[in-house]
């Protein structure tokens, strides 16, 4: 390439996207790869910092502009309903073809970007998505890369990849166990219920009912088996999660002979959370912090669920960086680090 004053660059071609930015209003392109500079443009190329552009000369070798190596880079991570648009300011941009939940395979993504002059930037791994949402943009750092940067990158998508996919939200039935003598017998009002219902509501649950039980322990597991054996995907039980002597209902999860994920995790609102498995129902037991905060591990796990993602009692062991909420006034949850 070779330079030339843009006061010089009448009838010439750019070969690629100028940006313009205007802080706090806009950021965009301004002129597009290809497009012929014409005398108008001369002012406000300059306002936009372009005192020069560049134009090709001839034998420029095995390089690749910008535009064609986002677009082999998107290509290459992109995995099952990840569809990548045309470039555009030498990027691609990667988006969700459906609603689900976005699976990340970090390892490799962290290697292909520490490939020389790879840059990918996305979403965090596990956020539930929108169809058409954006998660991730592929480009490279110059405007021209070497041909064997860009081969280094896609071979690592080949042999490892995808790095991008999405995991379709499925319809689970959902029963909910509420325990408790002071709401069994009606000295409080449950305020559980009605949340669970509504959070619920979101994925498109098929919604088998709500129960009520006391302390005792082999009542509440009759119910959790009651639900599992009517085709429940998903039990969750309100009420009874703390250490205190009469909070049973983490006794009753295992009564059912249910698979122990996790009883306790580093994650606020949430500490007293419980999940297991039984057979392929998911059972879980939420602590009285879930009913009061706006989002807790609840949403985080509830998700994943949908997803019918397995989650370890590892996954769980790393949300303790970035799992203390700061209950914000205004909660943007999942655009937010919690548990991220």
């Amino acid at each position: 390439m070779k330079q030339v004053p843009v006061k010089d660059a009448v009838g010439m071609v750019l070969i690629h996207d100028l940006t313009k930015i205007v802080p706090k209003e806009y950021k965009g392109r301004a002129f597009k790869k290809g497009h012929v500079i014409q005398p108008d443009d001369i002012d406000e190329l300059l306002k936009i910092g372009k005192e020069h552009i560049f134009v090709l000369e001839p034998g420029e070798g095995v390089n690749v502009h910008e535009d064609y190596a986002a677009l082999r880079l998107a290509r290459a991570v992109s995995g099952a309903d990840v569809k990548y648009a045309d470039p555009c300011e030498g990027k691609s941009m990667l988006s969700s073809a459906r609603r689900g939940l976005l699976k990340i395979n970090s390892s490799l993504l962290y290697d292909i970007n520490s490939v020389k002059d790879i840059s990918i930037a996305s979403l965090p791994n596990n956020f539930p998505v929108a169809a058409e949402q954006k998660i991730a943009g592929a480009r490279v750092v110059p405007l021209f890369v070497d041909e064997a940067v860009l081969q280094e990158a896609e071979g690592l998508a080949a042999d490892r990849g995808p790095v991008f996919s999405i995991k379709p939200f499925v319809k689970l039935k959902a029963g909910v166990v509420t325990t408790g003598n002071e709401v069994y017998k009606g000295l409080v009002k449950d305020s559980f219920g009605p949340l669970i219902m509504e959070k619920l509501k979101t994925y498109d649950a098929g919604f088998m009912g709500q129960v009520f039980c006391g302390d005792e322990p082999g009542k509440i597991s009759e119910q959790i088996i009651k639900f599992v054996d009517a085709g429940a995907g998903l039990v969750i039980l309100t009420g009874g999660m703390s250490v205190d002597p009469d909070d049973s209902t983490p006794s009753a999860i295992r009564m059912t002979g249910a698979e122990v994920i996790t009883y306790g995790i580093p994650v606020n609102p949430g500490n007293m959370f419980m999940m297991a498995r039984l057979g392929s129902a998911v059972i879980m037991g939420l602590p009285g912090g879930v009913m009061y905060f706006k989002t807790s591990i609840f949403d985080v796990v509830l998700a994943r669920v949908f997803a019918r993602d397995t989650i370890t009692k590892e996954d769980f062991i790393k949300m303790g960086e970035g799992g203390l909420c700061l209950a914000c006034e205004t909660c943007r949850y999942p655009n937010c680090f919690f548990c991220r």
